[in-house]
């Protein structure tokens, strides 16, 4: 599990993948959240945009990152 630690209130979700090196850009963040591979917290969420603040846990592809103060 990865760890990403917020510098503000929160991360929106296409941002966490990318920063956490699970895509390669903001355009295969976009499109791997769409199609629903993507869950925050256990279920599947389909907005780039999702807020995601500290203690939320993201899983993708295998990988899971933590959110964190």
């Amino acid at each position: 599990m990865q760890n990403i630690k917020l510098r503000e209130e929160f991360i929106k979700l296409g941002q966490a993948l990318k920063a956490a090196g699970l895509v390669d850009s903001g355009v295969e963040a976009k499109e791997v959240i769409q199609d629903g591979l993507v869950k925050v917290n256990g279920e599947t969420d389909t907005r780039r945009g999702r807020k995601l603040h500290a203690g939320d846990v993201v899983s993708f592809g295998g990988e899971e990152i933590k959110i964190e103060d």
